[in-house]
């Protein structure tokens, strides 16, 4: 039984806390703020028994901040240990603002699990936004600095959508309670689409690799870890069993595959995977079923761990030779054995390659699409993990380790990198082999064994004819200096293009109204002062007898009117 509660605060504050304390801290103590706190706050969720344990009157309302379910610790846990595992391959980060808004995002991201009310959620939601665009901007450089421009105004769109759908909600209801809804209404309509932003769903779905990559080697673990899957667990928790999901999510899964495949940058071939594997998880979502849900956040759990060690282990070879595009690297498993090992098994565990973790998570989700007979929604989801092994498990280790030698040398990453990827290595294959402490904590009870010879034999017969292709199709799968347009050409090419039109339209609108206005007003004053100016009708003087004669007029048709 989980132990009661000591401090009735949400974990989340921990995190935020260690924060923005940290530029205070000197600096031959963060090593261990960074990675004790974190560990602290790991420790904290469990202590937290199921239910809900603080209510804030507001305006009204009540707020729940610290609400504890299943699934809230499913995904609370994973943040932590991503909080500290990501703060030990950052320690050489020499941004104290990165390192600070990285840790304030990931409180962000804990505080939308722990939220039990609307308003709650809101906050968090919005925290995690300007944070993870601070995690961006800690790079310096233009690019970033653009890029986390757009990113924001993707999110600060997002998080308006979904504030006009909570007020919406609570209009509508009279409540700010968060708990599963449909929608059914243009207010959870206006909540989920605020959600999808987040998830990177279609058609704002270029934000996360127009912006991730741009961010520092460190900055990009961080930042695979929280927006999206903070969106799979508000999606679980508040909209299961939404149709129209099933097909946003498949939608992002082969979206992610064939952009993935067309990029040269490592880190976008990466940033492109997290949509196909979070598009999985929102196809769980949508199936809603006790299999499908559990598969969507043990998918989420084990994602946040193999792609931040695939992003670590591109990150080194960043780190160390200031490079990431495939057609200025290769061989570099000569020089970098650890980095080239953690990056395959990131790779093979993506893949769902048995005795991985993604083997033991993403084939629930397949299992509860067959278990409701949705055949077309299970052959894509199988024929997806084919095209997942070719541009996530093939393609980024081949030609980042093993292509033509282009003459680097580098060595392993510093020590502290190299023990943060050797535990996420050891959690791939811990998962994998051992998938039954994961199961326990799920929100619904797992009936479900992945090690079936059927299971493994179909498998691995899909991956190796994926594999088959990608070396019988290599000169096609050869990059070149490319470019890919992506959604994100509508707002930054044509977007605003329009937008200058559009406001030289209004403008020039603008000085017509005026000017028409103007002109009535004048006449309008002319046509006054011709009644009441000095020289008007209405303003010269009068004569007294004149004056006597307009009253006993007035009187009497007074008189008239009275008595008639």
């Amino acid at each position: 039984m989980t132990p009661e509660v000591a401090l009735p605060l949400p974990p989340a504050l921990g995190l935020i806390a260690l924060g923005l304390l940290l530029p205070l801290i000197p600096r031959p103590a963060r090593p261990l703020w960074l990675v004790g706190g974190p560990a602290l706050v790991l420790g904290w969720v469990w202590l937290i028994p199921e239910g809900s344990h603080l209510a804030l009157p507001f305006l009204g309302h009540v707020l729940e901040p610290l609400r504890a379910t299943d699934l809230t610790r499913v995904f609370a846990t994973v943040f932590s240990l991503m909080a500290l595992v990501g703060n030990l391959f950052a320690l050489r980060q020499k941004s104290t603002w990165e390192l600070a808004a990285a840790n304030v995002y990931a409180g962000g991201a804990i505080g939308v699990t722990f939220a039990g009310d609307l308003i709650s959620l809101f906050v968090f939601w919005e925290v995690m936004a300007v944070a993870s665009a601070t995690v961006i901007w800690s790079a310096a450089r233009p690019a970033a600095y653009r890029a986390g421009l757009r990113y924001l105004q993707v999110h600060l769109l997002g998080g308006v959508i979904l504030m006009a759908g909570i007020i919406g909600h609570i209009m509508d209801t009279g409540s700010i309670a968060f708990t599963a809804m449909q929608p059914e209404t243009v207010a959870t309509w206006l909540i989920l689409i605020g959600v999808l932003i987040n998830a990177g769903a279609p058609p704002l779905t270029a934000w996360l690799p127009d912006a991730y990559p741009e961010a520092s080697f460190s900055g990009t673990v961080f930042l695979s870890a929280f927006t999206t899957k903070t969106a799979v667990y508000v999606l679980i928790a508040g909209f299961p069993g939404t149709q129209i999901l099933i097909w946003v999510g498949m939608y992002m899964v082969f979206y992610g595959i064939i952009y993935a495949l067309l990029e040269n940058d490592m880190r976008r071939i990466l940033a492109y995977s997290i949509i196909n594997q979070v598009g999985f998880m929102v196809c769980g979502v949508g199936i809603g079923t006790e299999m499908a849900l559990n598969g969507a956040a043990s998918h989420a759990f084990t994602h946040i761990i193999y792609k931040a060690l695939l992003l670590m282990s591109a990150g080194s070879v960043f780190y160390m030779t200031g490079r990431t595009k495939c057609t200025e690297l290769g061989g570099l498993f000569r020089s970098m054995p650890l980095t080239c090992t953690a990056g395959i098994i990131g790779a093979l565990a993506i893949s769902s390659f048995p005795l991985t973790s993604g083997f033991i998570s993403k084939s629930m989700i397949a299992q509860g699409a067959a278990d409701q007979h949705m055949a077309w929604v299970w052959m894509g989801l199988e024929a997806a993990s084919a095209g997942v092994f070719l541009h996530a498990g093939i393609k980024f280790p081949w030609f980042v380790f093993f292509q033509k030698d282009r003459g680097l040398r580098p060595k392993d990453p510093p020590l502290n990198m190299k023990v943060a990827m050797v535990i996420f290595s050891a959690f791939c294959l811990g998962l994998g082999l051992f998938p039954q402490p994961l199961y326990a904590i799920l929100p619904f009870p797992v009936d479900y064994v992945p090690y079936t010879t059927a299971h493994v034999v179909k498998q691995l017969q899909l991956l190796l004819f994926a594999g088959l292709a990608f070396f019988v199709l290599l000169p096609l799968m050869k990059r070149t200096e490319t470019l890919s347009l992506d959604w994100d050409w509508l707002y930054r090419r044509p977007g605003p293009w329009l937008a200058g039109r559009a406001l030289a339209l209004i403008g020039a609108l603008y000085d017509s109204l005026t000017g028409a206005g103007r002109h009535l007003l004048a006449r309008l004053f002319t046509t006054l002062e011709r009644g009441h100016g000095p020289t008007g009708t209405l303003a010269r003087t009068w004569r007294v007898g004149n004056a006597a004669v307009a009253v006993m007029v007035l009187l009497c048709l007074y008189l008239a009117i009275y008595y008639r």
